[in-house]
């Protein structure tokens, strides 16, 4: 592979390209070899810092051996970079480059269930038990959301809900349509849910004992930091019609401005629509179901919105992939049937549609960030209505959802509250505990905050617990007293 002294130059490390001063210790070049196989393939430079400065190698034929000796000696299965060296100058620079193989690769000498290295960003990290389980699948050609649901029937299906989502788009849904699109799989001699299809259409029972974590969590916070909330919405049901309330979420807390078009006003949203639902309805697409914690977080800030899925980026691709429209799927049963819903177009262009929408409609492109275990999409609000302060319509007005008033919280009852917010079910007797106060006291105290409506209990009074209600507490405007 023809190599440039530019790339050595300008470019940073990353997910695929990492920079070495030498070879005096080999360990670390072996677990960046290793992870650049599992995860997109990259480019190893030995001979400049990480500061940019190019020291060389005084060995060049020797280094090379040395590493080639390492990588027949070191890793499993069988790993061949393509080693070269290019001259920078009066230094001679070494360079491996990898592709992405089929494996999963590891060290030797630590063996195949903690010898597997992945990389997340511009560093290498130990590939967990489900990062080693995914590699796997996608060498074997399966996809999680493909394998059966096991434990589960088909009972297990919420068949009003298929009928209603298909029935929009004008279709009857029969076992030979729900096998045909992956929702339904053999398992033996029985036909089961997949774990796509107990995700996407599942019972309220069935989601909540198989993925309790598969929800769309929205939260609006005060500012630039996740620190006070404003308004927050746990979107507890299947995930489609979470792609709705999202957007909805997201409409009511953000702004509109308006710009004269000819002789017309026009509204003018804060952020751009039709990306903001690609970008939701993509998290869906390539979320990574299988891990544990597994939501899918918007959160909207006064200068930016996120939204973020649990799961690096799927194996083999980059971010410059995805703005190329390379398509890799995740969960092929749920983009299937999102595809059939109308939700996807073709797959691979939910960036290109995206990147349209920001660019006719005068937005910022957002920004695609990996960090560990999720991806995360952040958009930048359009500058002519950053620009004219709070006009229009104001956050938090419409759904009858407002912000709760200044209200004098004890120490004992802004914990309270504030674990709630955390998503801790906590109760009176954890107050008391914490303080040292009699459970009577506690009790007290959350009432007083059921009579200001902050709090709500929800569910039998043996197996309920309390929350936060729908109108926010936003810590800012609350006082502590004494």
């Amino acid at each position: 592979m023809a190599t440039t002294t530019d790339d050595f130059l300008t470019q940073p490390e990353g997910r695929t390209r990492e920079y070495k001063r030498d070879l005096s210790s080999l360990r670390p070049v072996l677990k960046t070899l290793v992870a650049f196989a599992n995860t997109a393939g990259g480019t190893l430079v030995v001979g400049r810092e990480d500061r940019g400065t190019v020291v060389g190698i005084r060995d060049p034929q020797g280094d090379a051996e040395r590493l080639s000796n390492a990588v027949a000696d070191g890793i499993a299965p069988d790993l061949l970079p393509d080693i070269e060296t290019v001259a920078v100058g009066d230094k001679t620079l070494l360079v491996a480059h990898v592709a992405r193989w089929p494996g999963p690769f590891y060290l030797k000498a630590e063996g195949p269930e903690k010898g597997v290295y992945v990389r997340l960003g511009s560093t290498t990290r130990r590939a967990g038990a489900d990062a080693v389980a995914e590699m796997r699948r996608v060498d074997a050609s399966l996809a999680f959301d493909q394998l059966p649901c096991l434990g589960s029937d088909l009972t297990d299906l919420d068949n009003g809900s298929i009928g209603s989502a298909f029935e929009k788009v004008g279709r009857d849904i029969g076992l030979s349509s729900l096998q045909s699109l992956g929702v339904v799989v053999r398992y033996g001699k029985a036909q089961v849910p997949s774990n796509g299809g107990i995700i996407l259409f599942g019972t309220a029972e069935a989601r909540r004992l198989y993925f309790p974590d598969a929800v769309i969590r929205c939260a609006r916070f005060h500012g630039t930091e996740k620190v006070h909330f404003i308004d927050r919405q746990d979107i507890e049901g299947r995930v489609l019609p979470g792609i709705e309330d999202a957007q909805k979420f997201i409409a009511r807390n953000t702004r509109l401005a308006s710009r004269i078009e000819g002789l017309r006003r026009q509204d003018l949203p804060e952020y751009p629509r039709v990306a903001l639902r690609e970008a939701l309805v993509n998290a869906v697409a390539h979320a990574d179901w299988s891990a544990r914690g597994s939501q899918i977080m918007v959160a909207v800030f006064s200068n930016r919105i996120e939204i973020q899925n649990p799961g690096q980026l799927p194996f083999g691709m980059t971010i410059d992939d995805i703005k190329a429209g390379v398509s890799s799927i995740r969960n092929r049963v749920i983009a299937r049937v999102l595809h059939e819903l109308d939700y996807m177009e073709t797959w691979g262009t939910g960036y290109k549609r995206m990147r349209a929408d920001c660019e006719a409609g005068g937005y910022p492109l957002p920004d695609w960030v990996e960090l560990g275990r999720v991806t995360r999409v952040v958009f930048h609000p359009h500058p002519q209505v950053a620009a004219t302060g709070d006009v229009g319509r104001n956050v938090g007005e419409s759904v009858g959802r407002t912000v709760v008033p200044g209200i004098p919280l004890n120490d004992r009852q802004r914990w309270f509250v504030e674990r709630l917010v955390d998503g801790v079910h906590v109760r009176a007797d954890d107050i008391a505990r914490q303080f040292g106060r009699t459970v009577r006291t506690a009790e007290r105290d959350i009432a007083a905050l059921e009579r200001a409506g902050v709090v709500e209990f929800v569910g039998a009074r043996k197996n309920g617990y309390y929350r936060v209600k729908e109108a926010a507490v936003s810590s800012p405007q609350v006082r502590t007293t004494p």
